[in-house]
């Protein structure tokens, strides 16, 4: 019988995470609303399965709103129109009284089907590993035995100063860069031109920033998100953006925050169709040879590059990139 190469190439490890190349914010139940439908192909403008959606509890509430505003993403994450289970949640920050109440209300209303919870503005670890241990807490209490994954975003000095010990918190699955308010905290020492392109990508304390943030999450384990194009509608620049921070930086997802940003993030991560074909014949010759040593092109592989193409494989799925009828039956 095949072995699959989840089997094969990891005995006992754990697999890095395979998770779409965007997210996509939305805050109000109208914009949460249209951005599930855009998971659906067969919708106008759908995209497909392609994106994740993060709804906004942070940015998203209207003040004094924080309860039904959390209630309303359960209630949407619970109903058919999340038809994908893609969607998780950003929270309160630390220092606001309501991030417990939001972890109570989707975790307790929605665990069983909440992607994530994002964690925003941590300032010291101390911080998100107390927020960690109230959101497995509360997975407890309600007999949710499933790891919840957390996203926390790099934002603040002090996070980025312990971001290699950030990394290695439990059911951490994502590190995301947060451009705006790490300009912010620097005082007017990063000109806000620096929020665009390609001051973003050059400023050296952006560039430092971005890099350590890749470096400690892919040491880890987890996945580096990078930060928004806020030039919303041009979806040349939106590429750019996700090209440069995917090829020159390593960033292997991003944020959008309007529809048309999303396929252009998307189009931008995904692997190339030509390697996508040679991995899958690699894997397929591998998978024959019982996951031994082969030939592939005059050029030798093993394990160490099968693990390689697997990934470029799981990939291609996740970003919608056409592979051979036979891989695709045989690994998915």
């Amino acid at each position: 019988m095949a072995v699959h190469p989840n089997q094969a190439l990891f005995g006992g490890e754990k697999p890095f995470p395979v998770i779409p190349a965007c997210e996509h914010f939305a805050g109000s139940e109208k914009l949460i609303l249209k951005a599930l439908s855009l998971q659906n192909p067969a919708t106008p403008n759908g995209v497909g399965p392609v994106f994740d959606i993060t709804c906004d509890c942070e940015d998203g509430a209207a003040s004094g709103q924080e309860q039904a505003h959390a209630e309303m993403i359960v209630r949407i994450l619970n109903s058919e129109a999340n038809q994908y289970n893609m969607a998780g949640a950003r929270i309160h920050d630390y220092t606001h009284p309501h991030w417990k109440k939001d972890i109570d209300i989707l975790v307790g209303g929605a665990g069983e089907v909440l992607s994530y919870i994002t964690i925003p503005k941590c300032t010291d670890i101390a911080q998100a590993r107390e927020m960690i241990s109230y959101i497995q807490h509360v997975a407890k209490q309600h007999g949710i035995t499933r790891e919840i994954p957390v996203h926390i975003l790099i934002e603040t000095h002090g996070a980025l100063r312990q971001v290699h010990d950030i990394a290695q918190l439990p059911w951490l699955q994502v590190l995301d860069f947060g451009l705006m308010d790490f300009v912010s905290a620097h005082h007017g020492a990063i000109p806000a031109t620096a929020m665009r392109s390609p001051g973003q990508f050059d400023h050296r304390l952006l560039a430092r920033a971005k890099t350590e943030v890749v470096s400690a999450a892919l040491a880890n384990g987890v996945v580096p998100a990078h930060n928004v194009t806020l030039d919303l509608k041009n979806v040349e620049v939106t590429y750019s953006d996700a090209f440069r921070a995917r090829n020159e930086f390593g960033f292997m997802r991003m944020w959008s925050i309007y529809p048309t940003q999303i396929q252009a993030i998307v189009d931008a991560m995904k692997p190339n169709f030509d390697e996508v074909t040679d991995a899958a014949n690699i894997l397929l010759a591998a998978q024959a040879a019982d996951w031994g040593p082969i030939q592939y092109a005059g050029e030798l592989h093993d394990r160490a590059t099968y693990r390689y193409f697997w990934e470029v494989l799981q990939k291609a799925k996740q970003t919608g990139v056409t592979m051979p009828e036979d891989a695709e039956h045989a690994f998915f």
